[in-house]
């Protein structure tokens, strides 16, 4: 490869060399371009939770999406629920106990009331971090990281895709979705969102087709066991990039067994994984 080659590659990519203050990833392109499945691309890594395993790093925190960010390209899974005067912020229980410094239910405080709490890293340790709103995080993630946005019960498809838009962020965002009916009606909000898509068959992928949600705006969620190798085959025809969920038992053996393991998901057809180890990953792709 020449050097005229290898500038434009790392443009395209949104790749940049840095110091240890700067970060490893600028999204330059559109949410289609990241999120697509590209023939020989290297396997991405998707922090799930935002890295929340890092110790003295809280999940669904910006502070640990920045000490990640800088260190490695990713792209940051983090979870939206709601206060009790419908501010979205970043959360992934339902209640208070386990993450920060309070208890009882997140949608019987109102977000003033949260700014007392601070929040826990996962092994309980307290920090000086608060609890960020989802609009923060959106402002901050720019040209830093890309994010898949886990949308929980209470809180609407609607006014998530309404605060995308506020800030700017459908260029390096992905909405995650459970079910097709769900990935039809974030479609029906904006025909060019990304959606990440669970199909783990392809029964999953016909349901998503029969309700209007095109190829191109899906990246698909192929469950947290590797899949038939013709899944992967037939995705990747469509251009449809796979998210492989190595967090859980995936993250675990390859904890046991060597991290190259991940090598072998990529080889497989795991085009991004989404894991609790991003750093194990990063070293050993």
């Amino acid at each position: 490869m020449t050097i005229k080659q290898f500038i434009v590659l790392g443009l395209s990519a949104g790749l940049i060399t840095c110091s240890p203050k700067t970060y490893t990833r600028v999204q330059t392109g559109k949410a289609y371009e990241f999120f697509s499945y590209q023939p020989n691309q290297k396997a991405r890594i998707s922090a799930h939770r935002g890295g929340g395993d890092l110790k003295g790093y809280p999940e669904n925190c910006i502070e640990s999406f920045d000490y990640l960010a800088k260190k490695i390209p990713v792209i940051i899974e983090c979870d939206i629920d709601l206060t009790k005067d419908s501010v979205m912020v970043m959360m992934h229980d339902a209640t208070l106990d386990r993450t920060t410094t309070g208890t009882g239910k997140l949608i019987d405080k109102t977000y003033a009331e949260l700014a007392q709490y601070r929040l826990e890293d996962n092994m309980g340790t307290v920090t000086p971090y608060k609890i960020p709103t989802l609009e923060d995080v959106l402002r901050w993630g720019k040209r830093k990281v890309t994010f898949t946005l886990d949308v929980k019960r209470n809180v609407s498809f609607a006014n998530v895709v309404n605060m995308i838009h506020k800030t700017g962020a459908s260029d390096y965002v992905a909405v995650i979705t459970y079910n097709a009916q769900d990935a039809a009606r974030v479609h029906a909000l904006d025909p060019n969102l990304m959606i990440s898509v669970t199909i783990r068959n392809r029964a999953e992928y016909d349901r998503l087709h029969e309700l209007g949600v095109p190829d191109n705006r899906m990246v698909a969620f192929v469950g947290v066991k590797e899949p038939d190798a013709d899944l992967y085959t037939f995705l990747h025809e469509k251009r449809i990039a796979c998210i492989l969920g190595t967090l859980g038992n995936l993250d675990k053996q390859a904890a046991a067994k060597g991290d190259q393991l991940y090598k072998k998901f990529a080889q497989n057809g795991a085009d991004i994984m989404s894991t609790d180890r991003p750093l194990e990953i990063a070293n050993a792709l």
